[in-house]
């Protein structure tokens, strides 16, 4: 079974490279423009992990990580931004993103933040079923 990914971002060039990165054998990956989009993908899909841009249209990533961890509690959501002065790493925590990163990731970023989303989250599902 695929580990699904969403990819939050209202730049099309970002999620098509995001998307061209991390779309193999092992990964479903879900593209959203917005927040609408992104909250309708979650209720219908498990997300193991999300990649979320913090300057979206119409709300701002930090709204967008409350609405999903209310949705998926057990998602990791990732901070993404170009905009960094913008946004408190404090915010973001206090939001519920488990990671910050400034754009534009690497390819390596990507796979490795991934990886430790995929572990991260195996770790929460296998205490979660324990009781």
């Amino acid at each position: 079974m695929k580990e699904k990914i969403l990819i939050v971002d209202d730049e099309q060039t970002v999620r098509e490279i995001m998307k061209d990165a991390l779309d193999d054998d092992r990964y479903e990956v879900f593209l959203a423009e917005g927040a609408h989009d992104a909250i309708s993908i979650a209720k219908k899909e498990d997300i193991a992990c999300a990649f979320l841009d913090l300057k979206l249209f119409g709300t701002n990533g930090i709204e967008l990580c409350r609405e999903l961890r209310s949705i998926r509690p057990l998602s990791i959501l990732y901070a993404m931004t170009g905009w960094s002065g913008l946004f408190e790493i404090e915010e973001c925590r206090e939001a519920g993103f488990d990671d910050y990163f400034p754009k534009p990731l690497q390819v390596e970023t990507i796979y490795k933040a991934v990886e430790e989303a995929l572990e991260k989250r195996g770790r929460w599902k296998s205490i979660r079923t324990a009781f």
